[in-house]
């Protein structure tokens, strides 16, 4: 039997000098705004993506025309932490060098910048390298940003969460020297054949790509179990003494294709603080060696390890870490959202957690956001957290500066809004028109549909209960809504598939309530299902339970074979 063919990027990857392509030479040429095809898919690992303006492509298609293209750039911020004169480097970016002159705050804890002209890539690049920031391995096939829950109470297992989130980020960039020669303008050095330049990644780096997350319980902020590889913060006495290790995760599928699924994580057992990096390196070489290259689509770990079994695939680990994993230790996770407002550190120090509507850091007629945070970051003495949730933490603030950001906070529309409990835990990503995947509005329709369904719920008496709503253009996930009790994904424009089913806390999926529904169909089916938990809720019942308790949904249990079954 021939061997299969692998997929296109393999080849890419594996002709690409370690990531170096012809994207120098793209870069150079004014002839075009675009990267050439293979480099489009090059650029992904420096930490960009290529776009067009999709509300502009027909009208200059008709003028003869190329789209108006430009990049999104996303930097790499592991666990989300920069420092007041990091935030001002980055503000100063947005407002000279992009068109949308807005940061983004993303749901992988980090920021993006949009409408960046291919003639700025390598100003903004060398902005944020003077700010000791970014974008390596923000995108690719490599481990990308490392979440890690932005705890502002227990600020010592906070610290050491974080510090192990960094190293992980650290440890695992890709070793090329591909992103300074290109960008930085360092020379390029001379390299012989037998020197291994990756030695975690190889010359083929992983499948696709690979995502991580430290959880602090209770706290589930981070959706740990939707990643690839999470590890769960274990505590005794308040020092971190290891983690729960989960592996598995992952939101991506393709409407219509059923051996594409989501699918969250399964627990491994408990693994010491010393011996995180030998799990992390041994989960991901296993990747790397088992992971599917032929086929895209089925490509993550999710499928890598429905394919070879849990145990084989856990066996593996174990031999090539050279621990074996201990008991899964006893912790809770519960809540997904952000605790807005002020809340004391056990430090002494204060933080305020500030609500960005769908993270886009604007300034917009009354809410002038942008300008809000500059000022606060010309005065503040702590640090910035951007959170899972596309919020910002004003974190280490003294009690003598809590007046005076509090005030600049809410001079500039970042504080004040009366937010309900559900629109605090909701969360939408990008979308038109930027995002080429994307089939449906998100950001831009998201605030629209959460007063719709604030609304349905003062209406029938259960405002009191927050309800994780996440919405999407495309099935790619980004804003993890097959992991949200009501979840819709764009289907086309002006219709979602609508999802229920999945619990409060994050540890069971949803599953397809209705298909290809527009506005009013979606609402009316929520209506009808708000009226019914009023009355039919048990004691504490989250809205996700009720739809799998009452049959509205079956649970999914197995993902493989009861997403779509």
């Amino acid at each position: 039997m021939s061997e299969q063919k692998l997929a296109l990027n393999e080849y890419l990857k594996t002709d690409s000098d370690y990531l170096r392509g012809t994207i120098k030479e793209g870069l150079d040429s004014s002839v075009t705004g675009s990267f050439s095809d293979g480099d489009q898919q090059l650029i992904k690992f420096h930490g960009f993506y290529q776009q067009d303006d999709r509300d502009l492509r027909n009208e200059r298609k008709e003028q003869k025309l190329e789209p108006l293209y430009s990049f999104m750039l996303r930097a790499r911020v592991p666990g989300g932490v920069c420092t007041p004169k990091q935030w001002l480097g980055v503000d100063e970016i947005a407002s000279t060098l992009t068109s949308s002159n807005s940061i983004r705050l993303t749901t992988r804890q980090t920021f993006q910048y949009h409408g960046i002209p291919k003639r700025n890539l390598k100003t903004i690049i060398q902005g944020l390298d003077r700010e000791a920031l970014d974008s390596i391995a923000a995108c690719g096939d490599v481990n990308r940003n490392v979440m890690c829950n932005p705890n502002p109470v227990e600020s010592k297992l906070h610290a050491q969460a974080y510090e192990v989130a960094k190293k992980l980020s650290d440890h695992l960039l890709p070793h090329t020297r591909a992103y300074a020669e290109i960008w930085l303008d360092e020379e390029k050095l001379l390299t012989t054949e037998d020197e291994t330049v990756e030695p975690v990644y190889g010359k083929t780096y992983l499948p696709r790509k690979f995502k991580m997350a430290v959880a602090v319980p209770p706290d589930n902020d981070v959706d740990v179990y939707t990643n690839d590889l999470g590890f769960i913060a274990v505590a005794e006495n308040g020092e971190l003494v290891g983690f729960n290790l989960t592996a598995g995760g992952g939101m991506g599928s393709t409407h219509g294709e059923v051996e594409t699924f989501p699918r969250l994580a399964d627990d491994f057992g408990f693994i010491k603080t010393e011996d995180v990096m030998k799990f992390a390196e041994a989960v991901m070489t296993v990747q790397r060696d088992w992971g599917n290259r032929t086929n895209r689509k089925r490509s993550r770990l999710k499928y890598t390890i429905v394919d070879h079994g849990y145990e084989k695939f856990k066996a593996e680990v174990e031999a090539r870490a050279g621990v074996k994993f201990e008991p899964k230790r006893d912790v809770v996770i519960g809540d997904r959202g952000d605790r807005y407002g002020w809340v004391e550190g056990v430090d002494g120090k204060w933080h305020l957690t500030l609500f960005i509507e769908s993270g886009r850091i604007k300034d917009m007629p009354g809410k002038s956001l942008q300008t809000g945070m500059r000022e606060i970051a010309k005065i503040h003495k702590g640090d910035f957290r951007m959170t899972s949730n596309q919020n910002m933490i004003i974190a280490g603030v003294a009690p003598e500066d809590k007046a005076t950001i509090e005030g600049l906070a809410r001079k500039h529309g970042l504080l004040g809004q009366v937010l309900t409990q559900t629109r605090g835990h909701s969360i939408a990503c990008v979308a038109l028109p930027t995002c080429p995947l994307a089939m449906a509005e998100a950001e831009r329709y998201f605030p629209e549909f959460i007063d719709h369904i604030d609304a349905l719920q003062a209406k029938n008496g259960i405002s009191d209960q927050a309800i994780v709503v996440r919405m999407t253009g495309c099935p790619n996930g980004c804003a993890r809504p097959f992991a949200a009790e009501i979840g819709l994904v764009g289907k086309a424009p002006g219709r979602y598939n609508l999802y229920l089913g999945a619990n409060f806390e994050g540890t069971r999926l949803n599953k397809m309530y209705r298909e290809n529904i527009q506005e009013a169909e979606i609402l009316a089916e929520l209506d009808g299902l708000f009226a019914r938990y009023a009355i039919e809720r048990n004691a504490g019942e989250t809205f996700g339970n009720f739809t799998v308790r009452v049959g509205v949904v079956k649970a999914v249990i197995d993902a493989a074979k009861d997403f779509h079954g």
